[in-house]
Parts: structure tokens; C-alpha cells; sequence
């Protein structure tokens, strides 16, 4: 083999694949926000065509996506200290800062101007407020500044089902209110209960979330103020247009479980071992994440079982 055969076969492996732009869009992230968008999309009031209603949701995610890769651009300097995001592209070499800026921006024009033409100016201009929101109000403003980052930043992660809902009527209600109320009210406990568990990691980066500027246990006391509130919310949303008797059934199990498991968290203290600690933090996290799937999952389902006569009070 040639010294410049060599030399292009060393490039190529340094270069950025299909799979590290992905990961910029924060796919996880993204997973959520296409389903909450979609749930807002199909409850609304007025059908959409199913092309239509593709096009609008692949372009919100798009958006979502956008969001994430202006974060990691932004953000990339404290990604390299924390352990949970050292293995990012950024961090790991695998993109330059710039790329990802130009790449963040290209798909935000983009997604916005597709889905104006795809469903209307309205909604465009709502998922362009919702990026801007996340990448201007939250990553480069709230996340450093003030202990309140999530609670305030947590709007941007809880607007996707109100622009699905913009996209296929127009127009504004409180149903799509009420869903990005449970999403608002959600993020607050979900990221508490991350950081009680991956605290050092906040620390490291100087990054000044509740664990680090009030300390464990006012941590615990907000998640569960937050959960009590959340799970009133919850239940309260069954009454409404898109809730349901299922809807309740599904509210009433989880929030239970919901609850039970802040309220351990409330209990722990600095005396009881770090093992346990983390095993009760974790466990919620991950109750969390099922927590909202499954609220929104039961919007759906009483969304399609209306036709039928199933679905609704």
C-alpha cells in the first residue's frame, strides 16, 4: 500500500458518518417529540390528509432535530467535560463546531419553511418560535444562568403536540394546551431525578441545576411538589376533550406509581448509602420516561376509538 493510499484511508476514518450527523439531532429527544406532535396532529378536530400529516411530522422532527444540533454546537465546550455527553460527535472529533452550526441552521430554515407550505404559515412560524425558544431562551441563556433552567426551558420540549395541532386546524383550543401542560409539567421531576443521579457531572461542567445550587435535598422536595401538581394536571386532563375513561385508568395507575416513586426520593437523605440513593433516582428517571409515552399513548387511543363510538365521555 502507498504512503497516499494510506494517507485517504486515515481521512476516511476520521470523517464524520451518516450515523455521527444523526446523533447530532438528538434522536432520543426526537423520538418524543415526533410522538407527542403526531398525538396533537390526530386529535385535533380536523382530519388531515395522510400525506399531508407525514409531511407536517417529518418536518417538526426535522426541527427537533435542528434544535438538538444548535445545542451540541453550543454547547460543545461543557459536553466535553460531562461523562454522559464526552461520546457526542463534537466532543469526540467526529464534527467540527462549525459544521454542526451550519448544519443546525440549514435544517431550521428548512423545516420551517416546509411545513408553512405544507400546512400553514402559522405552524411554520410556531416551530420556528419553538427552535428559537430552545436554542436562544434555553441553551444559550436559561441552562448556565439560573437554577430554573429546566422549569423555564422545559417549554420548548412541551410545544411539538400544539404546533401538530396548528398544522392540522390553524387555529388554537385548550386541548393542545392541556397536552403541553402535562409535557411542562413532566420535564421538571424527569430532569431533577437525572441530575440527582449524574449530579458530578453538573458540577464539573459548572453548569447550575437545582442539585448543584440548592443541594440534594431541596432537589428531592421540588420533584415531589412537582409530581403532586403534575399528577393533579394529569387526572384533570381525562376531563377533557381528549381524555377519556381510558385515558383516566391509564392517569390514575401511573400517576399513582408516579407519586409513590417521588415520594421515596422525598424520604432519601445524605445518611442513607449512595448505592441506594442512585438505585431510587434511577428507577424514577427511568418510571419517567414510560410516564409521558404512555399518557400521550392513551390521548391516542381515545382518539381512534371515537369513530367508534369507544372513545371519549
Amino acid at each position: 500500500m502507498t504512503d497516499a493510499s494510506i494517507h485517504a484511508s486515515s481521512v476516511r476514518e476520521d470523517e464524520a458518518s451518516f450515523g455521527d450527523y444523526f446523533a447530532l439531532l438528538k434522536p432520543r429527544v426526537m423520538s418524543l417529540v415526533v410522538f407527542t406532535a403526531l398525538v396533537g396532529l390526530l386529535a385535533a378536530p380536523i382530519s388531515v390528509h395522510p400525506v399531508i400529516g407525514f409531511t407536517a411530522i417529518l418536518f417538526i422532527a426535522i426541527g427537533g432535530g435542528a434544535s438538538g444540533a444548535l445545542n451540541m454546537w453550543w454547547d460543545a465546550d461543557i459536553d466535553r467535560v460531562m461523562k454522559r455527553t464526552k461520546g457526542r460527535p463534537i466532543p469526540a472529533g467526529k464534527i467540527s463546531e462549525g459544521e454542526a452550526k451550519v448544519f443546525g441552521l440549514a435544517l431550521s430554515g428548512l423545516s420551517v419553511i416546509m411545513l408553512a407550505l405544507a400546512t400553514n404559515v402559522f405552524a411554520g412560524a410556531f416551530l420556528a418560535f419553538t427552535i428559537f425558544f430552545y436554542v436562544v431562551v434555553y441553551t444559550m441563556w436559561l441552562k448556565r444562568s439560573t437554577p430554573q433552567n429546566i422549569v423555564i426551558g422545559g417549554a420548548a420540549g412541551a410545544f411539538p403536540p400544539v404546533i401538530g395541532w396548528i398544522a392540522a386546524t390553524g387555529t388554537m383550543a385548550v386541548e393542545p394546551w392541556l397536552m403541553f401542560a402535562l409535557t411542562f409539567m413532566w420535564t421538571p421531576p424527569h430532569f431533577w431525578a437525572l441530575a440527582l443521579f449524574m449530579r458530578s457531572d453538573y458540577d464539573d461542567a459548572g453548569v447550575p441545576m437545582l442539585t448543584v445550587t440548592h443541594g440534594r435535598r431541596a432537589t428531592r422536595r421540588h420533584i415531589l411538589a412537582y409530581t403532586v401538581l403534575l399528577a393533579l394536571l394529569a387526572v384533570a386532563t381525562a376531563f377533557s376533550g381528549v381524555g377519556g375513561p381510558l385515558y383516566l385508568a391509564v392517569a390514575l395507575v401511573l400517576n399513582a406509581m408516579f407519586l409513590m416513586g417521588a415520594w421515596k426520593i422525598f424520604r432519601r437523605t445524605e445518611a442513607d448509602s449512595e448505592a441506594d440513593n442512585f438505585k431510587v433516582e434511577r428507577s424514577f428517571f427511568k418510571l419517567s420516561l414510560l410516564y409521558l409515552f404512555l399518557h400521550f399513548g392513551a390521548i391516542l387511543a381515545e382518539t381512534l376509538l371515537k369513530p367508534y363510538g369507544l372513545g371519549g365521555w
